[in-house]
């Protein structure tokens, strides 16, 4: 294991985290401005597709990280029976589920009950699709639908807030088991369907459109709300949730009932992926 995956299980991950998000929405000008004009010094961050192109207008660092483009920067795969992918970035690993367990890199793996923090709503899932979307710092930050789904419940699950790095996740087992996230449960024309955004280090502020922030406050136990009967409808390529700063987004669909492209299968180098372009 690497030093600085091994540091992490010794850092106070949500001190660190509540810190950093104090830091982000900060509206004092010269904290807000290093920290836009670090991302932007050091990622290929496109300005030129944000509703707002001027860094300086943002009234704080989680205003620019969570910024929304303008209408036409990204649009939905014209085929409308195709599946679209939900965020940019990185698709990092993507598979079957075989016999419960999804893989995480190589000699890893967890379960999809592990993952979703109910071993009932996993049995959905049993032999089934699952893809991992890594957000890096200068992607789009807002995560979509990728197919029309109606709210069944969330559960906000409890846990540590390592970092999602492709390093980190190589070398910490099971980690994407072991973060904070929050289990998003739909219900589709073809079966049920999970979109899981995983928290982490600095990065622990998980927004859905439906219940505003979720992530923090941070849990210590389990948080299940229920929205069967509210009828909360989300299309195909609508927004769902926001992250601030980057971190992973995970899909699960059941048995049989998805194919995904060629490239989702290619090894996990394939960058440059934007919300909206055919999932399968």
């Amino acid at each position: 294991m690497k030093i600085a995956s091994f540091a992490q299980y010794l850092l106070p991950h949500r001190l660190l985290s509540h810190l950093a998000r104090r830091l982000a929405y900060s509206k004092t000008p010269w904290i807000k401005h290093r920290f836009i004009h670090t991302i932007l010094a050091n990622f290929d961050v496109n300005l030129a597709e944000a509703a707002n192109a001027d860094p300086d207008s943002y009234e704080s660092f989680n205003a620019f990280f969570t910024r929304a483009l303008k209408p036409g920067a990204r649009i939905p795969d014209a085929d409308p029976e195709t599946l679209i992918l939900p965020a940019d970035g990185k698709v990092s690993q993507c598979g079957n589920i075989e016999k419960g367990r999804i893989f995480q890199a190589k000699g890893q793996d967890y379960t999809a009950a592990e993952l979703l923090g109910d071993s009932e709503m996993a049995k959905a899932y049993e032999n089934g699709v699952f893809m991992n979307i890594y957000l890096s710092p200068r992607d789009y930050h807002r995560v979509h639908m990728p197919w029309t789904g109606i709210l069944v419940e969330t559960l906000h699950v409890p846990g540590r807030l390592f970092s999602v790095s492709p390093g980190t996740v190589a070398d910490v087992p099971r980690l994407f088991a072991r973060n904070e996230r929050l289990v998003c449960h739909f219900e589709t024309d073809f079966g049920p369907m999970c979109s899981v955004m995983v928290g982490a280090m600095l990065v622990s502020g998980v927004e859905t459109v439906w219940n505003g922030v979720n992530i923090p406050e941070y849990a210590d136990t389990p948080k299940r709300i229920d929205f069967r009967g509210q009828n909360i409808r989300l299309e195909r390529f609508a927004e769902m949730a926001r992250f601030n700063y980057g971190s992973t987004v995970i899909l699960l669909f059941p048995q049989g009932k998805v194919q995904l492209d060629a490239f989702a299968h290619q090894a996990p180098t394939v960058l440059g992926k934007r919300m909206g372009m055919r999932l399968g």
